[in-house]
């Protein structure tokens, strides 16, 4: 079968080009209240019953029995057995990702993750104290959706971060267990490992069971009932996002070979029928060659359907004024990945200000970064790139503000606290503060 994809085409000097630009940016984010309702009984009877809602729902969701919980942990030799069973080039290639994986976010942890302090020339202290939660949960899709790079995207940075314990949940449809997922496992570092998945497995790691230990965050990607249910325990533990379909955005200045674009806005479009993949680009004669190549490349790939959905239905090529203008358009989409395509990628950086992770230059393709460059891959989409950053040892860790007020400090400092107490009407707090001048 052929396929055929067809994004819309637009050029900013249109009329008619801010409407049609915002219909295609446009992504309901509606929950289904059938799932939120059987998420919300699923959470609800984890809650009540612990192990025994866990085994009958993986039972009844994933096809897989077992006697007990303890036949659904994935033990440490096992996943040394996974590692040491891998061909050497995967083997090897695990070992590689994760070794710059962990290299980015130790450098992460060294400009962002440490303590503190100063003191005031009155000798008062003040300063934060950070320190890593306790236990941390990741979810990791399972099934026919298998993604190693996951396991070191968010245990590395829990590790690095010095999480005490990380638990590991995945789903194993039917008892499959995904080799290279374990061996993944093995080399981030994942204390525990749980072959359960779906809103069950949040829900025991939200709310702990005689098994799975009560974890302080959970991080990682699942469908729409992992979603669901990571927003309802939200408040109870922390999570990391609630992400919506992937999305690269691709500024080009012509100097880039087509097909290389073409197949980058291939590259997140096979994810999902909803993926969006949109090029910004001045030169319209460009533009022709990249549709070229979207033509001519598209049936030899194997998710071609998958690609042709997501490419007609949430697709653009858009045609801009100048490089500047694609620059201010790509801030206003504040795209999960971004691709700066482009002889000199660092004149247009300085005006790029929101995005979750941006690939500078043409040889940066941003699949790099989903497996090895080292930044972490877990990132915000659907325009939160605003307001959000990319999942990093920052989320893995917490802090704590140090104060110790000097007497000669706590002169001057309870005035001013006392004045401001007796405003709001809490005279205790004042009293306190008065207390303790000479």
């Amino acid at each position: 079968m052929s396929f055929k994809a067809e994004p819309l085409r637009l050029s900013t000097t249109q009329a008619d080009f801010e409407p049609r630009f915002q219909q295609r940016l446009h992504w309901a984010a509606d929950t289904d209240a059938a799932i939120e309702q059987r998420v919300a009984d699923i959470l609800a009877d984890v809650q009540r019953r612990g192990d025994a809602a866990v085994l009958e729902y993986t039972q009844r969701f994933d096809g897989l029995s077992a006697a007990n919980m303890a036949a659904l942990e994935i033990k440490a030799d096992e996943l040394k057995l996974a590692f040491d069973g891998l061909p050497a080039a995967q083997r090897e290639a695990l070992q590689a990702a994760a070794e710059r994986v962990r290299r980015y976010h130790e450098a992460q942890k060294k400009a962002s993750g440490e303590s503190w302090s100063y003191r005031d020339a009155d000798g008062t202290l003040l300063g934060q104290k950070v320190t890593p939660l306790d236990r941390v949960g990741i979810y990791v899709p399972g099934g026919k959706a298998a993604y190693p790079s996951s396991v070191l995207m968010n245990a590395i940075p829990a590790h690095v971060a010095g999480v005490g314990e990380i638990i590991m949940v995945v789903p194993t449809p039917r008892g499959e267990k995904n080799q290279l997922v374990l061996a993944a496992a093995f080399v981030a570092g994942a204390h525990r490992v749980f072959t359960v998945g779906g809103a069950q497995a949040v829900a025991a790691l939200a709310y702990g069971t005689a098994t799975i230990p009560k974890v302080d965050k959970i991080t990682g990607p699942g469908n729409a009932y992992v979603a669901s249910a990571k927003r309802r325990v939200f408040g109870v533990v922390g999570i990391d996002m609630i992400a919506g379909p992937s999305e690269i955005l691709v500024l080009a200045d012509g100097s880039t070979p087509a097909d290389w674009v073409a197949m980058d806005l291939f590259s997140q479009a096979e994810h999902d029928e909803l993926a969006q993949s949109i090029l910004l680009c001045p030169d319209a004669a460009y533009i022709d060659a990249v549709q070229r190549e979207i033509d001519r490349l598209l049936n030899e790939m194997p998710r071609a359907e998958i690609i042709a959905k997501s490419l007609t239905g949430r697709g653009a090529l858009i045609q801009t004024r100048d490089m500047a203008e694609a620059c201010a358009i790509s801030n206003r989409i504040a795209p999960e990945h971004l691709e700066v395509s482009s002889r000199d990628p660092h004149r247009w950086e300085p005006l790029l200000k929101h995005a979750g992770a941006i690939f500078l230059g043409a040889y940066t393709s941003e699949s790099l970064g989903d497996y090895c460059a080292g930044p972490n891959h877990v990132l915000p989409t659907s325009g939160t790139a605003r307001f959000s950053s990319p999942l990093g040892v920052y989320d893995f860790q917490k802090r704590s503000s140090l104060i110790e007020v000097s007497e000669a400090g706590a002169q001057g400092l309870g005035k001013i606290a006392a004045v401001l107490a007796y405003g709001e009407g809490l005279q205790a707090h004042a009293r306190a503060a008065e207390m303790r001048l000479r």
